[in-house]
């Protein structure tokens, strides 16, 4: 996993949230638009308060989970 990749994820994921995002390839929140929420919750590390705040955070933005 390369350090220097800019990630756009909210903070307010969790630390392990965002290293199971970053190591999926998902670094930016607009790569989750339209994927499912469980293969989100499939992650280690990825829980449900994760999903959700991944989803309100696309939702300000216009774009959602699938």
């Amino acid at each position: 996993m390369d350090e220097d990749v800019e990630v756009d994820l909210p903070r307010s994921i969790g630390r392990p949230a965002t290293g199971a995002l970053r190591h999926a390839g998902y670094t930016r929140l607009e790569h989750l638009d339209g994927v499912p929420a469980r293969d989100l919750l499939a992650l280690h590390g990825v829980g449900p308060k994760a999903v959700r705040l991944l989803g309100e955070a696309l939702a300000e933005r216009g774009m959602g989970l699938g």
